[in-house]
């Protein structure tokens, strides 16, 4: 019975001293194996490398440093609105300190460009803590400003950046 199944089925056997290997019919082999070299073709010339500032939308990495008054007024009044809005903790950013920048572009040059920066913040409760934050060109209000996100070390409540602010960092 089994045998008979197995010769329409039109599947054959290779067998060698003590092990045995079914296989599909020669066809389905073939297609098989194009498939894979497909697969392995494809991953090796995935596409090429066009750096953001050659797109049809371009980007020209025209960001601002870490240490410009626009960001730090930036991460201050949306750090105010979220904390007296949302919290109703009262803290407010009093200063930055001790910036400096993590990254530029780790993701590569075919990617939004962007800047990762820390820095030391102190807040009105007088307690220093650290600010990550990645500013991205053109990832702002409807496209047209350079985007901050930023995460305050022991003060991301709703742990969106995940622990320490991991998620923002390069």
């Amino acid at each position: 019975m089994t045998e008979g199944v197995l010769s329409r089925m039109n599947l054959f056997r290779i067998s060698l001293p003590g092990i045995s290997w079914k296989f599909a019919s020669p066809a389905c082999l073939l297609f098989a194996g194009l498939g894979i070299g497909l697969m392995i073709g494809s991953a090796v010339s995935a596409r090429p490398l066009t750096p953001a500032e050659r797109r049809y939308n371009t980007f020209n990495g025209l960001i601002p440093a870490c240490d410009d008054p626009f960001v730090f007024r930036r991460i201050q009044g949306l750090f105010q609105a979220r904390e007296s809005e949302f919290w109703n903790s009262g803290l407010a950013i009093t200063g930055f300190d001790n910036v400096r920048e993590t990254g530029y572009r780790t993701t590569g040059e075919d990617y939004i460009p962007r800047r990762y920066c820390w820095a030391r913040v102190v807040l009105n409760d007088q307690k220093p803590r650290e600010v990550s934050y990645a500013l991205s060109q053109d990832m702002g209000w409807l496209g047209m400003d350079v985007g901050v996100e930023w995460c305050i070390t022991g003060l991301d409540r709703s742990n969106g950046f995940g622990a320490d602010c991991q998620s923002i960092q390069p």
